[in-house]
């Protein structure tokens, strides 16, 4: 019997934290954040774990050589159980996205999905493959503006009648900033893994530690110190580790780098967060870094 251990391992169960900071970021530049956010972040991470499942079911052959301590090829979880696996969760984050923003998370939420699988069994091996995987990252951001306010931010006011209803896609537009940055950050840990078994030629970690810079400068915003401190914790743990890359471009440093870049995105999606006015929401978006990397030591996000 497939242990809930086996499991956690086959997800990458810690790295679902740098999850709802995605949703939580897009609902804050959307200005949706209310009851439903949490629903969304739920589903979000759903499709994250299924994206992860079908991720070693796909390569659960070249995983046999490359890394045969995964949990396919080690033989604690059968290949059969990780497509289930895959397909169920797909399905539950579809539902509770569905249940939580209606049509319009649905409208979303599916593409996502697609995205999600298509990265895994099509692009991943592919030069599109940090472009597919960073489309995921963004779509996951505007899964949380997707529900979009009905109605505007201010009060109605006598001498104004009621306040028009916005257009549905508004809450998107606004998230779209914050969904360009994520994903953008996301290209750049993508293209590093892709190097994790070989190692990476010096020119990757280049390119990627001056998309880093750029990403970083665009989470500020204006000049506050919550969102500032934020973007600069980010840049410098996540910047530091592509430096030790540029140093030495071998696997284990590339490895670690990728890890840094998946456990310190939180940091940068609480800097957006706190960007769109939800200080306190950012500050503990971020709080899941440390945490993330604390977790990291026992199942391993790459």
């Amino acid at each position: 019997m497939t242990r809930l251990a086996d499991l956690a391992e086959l997800v990458r169960a810690p790295a679902a934290l740098s999850v709802p900071g995605d949703v939580l970021s897009g609902a804050a530049a959307a200005g949706t954040l209310d009851r439903r956010t949490p629903a969304l972040a739920g589903a979000s991470v759903l499709l994250y774990w299924a994206g992860m499942a079908a991720n070693d079911w796909a390569d659960r052959r070249l995983d046999a050589v490359e890394r045969p301590e995964r949990p396919i090829p080690s033989g604690r979880v059968r290949p059969a159980t990780a497509l289930g696996v895959a397909a169920g969760l797909t399905a539950a984050g579809l539902a509770v996205a569905g249940a939580a923003g209606g049509r319009r998370a649905t409208a979303v939420a599916v593409p996502l999905a697609a995205t999600i699988w298509g990265y895994d069994l099509l692009a991943k091996n592919t030069a599109a493959g940090p472009a597919v995987m960073a489309a995921c990252r963004g779509l996951d951001v505007l899964l949380g503006a997707s529900v979009g306010p009905r109605r505007g931010r201010e009060a109605p006011r006598a001498d104004r009648g009621p306040v028009r209803a916005l257009p549905a896609g508004s809450g998107l537009v606004r998230a779209l900033p914050a969904a360009l940055t994520v994903a953008a950050h996301t290209w750049t840990v993508t293209a590093l893994s892709r190097r994790e078994v070989s190692g990476a030629d010096r020119r990757l970690p280049r390119a990627t530690l001056a998309g880093t810079a750029l990403v970083a400068a665009t989470a500020l915003g204006r000049p506050d110190p919550v969102p500032v401190a934020l973007a600069a914790g980010y840049a410098g743990r996540y910047g530091a580790a592509q430096a030790r890359v540029l140093a030495d471009p071998s696997p284990a440093r590339v490895r670690a780098a990728v890890g840094a870049g998946i456990t310190g995105l939180p940091a940068l999606q609480g800097a957006l967060t706190a960007r769109a006015g939800a200080r306190l929401l950012g500050l503990a978006v971020a709080a899941a870094a440390p945490l993330g990397r604390r977790l990291a030591r026992l199942i391993s996000p790459t």
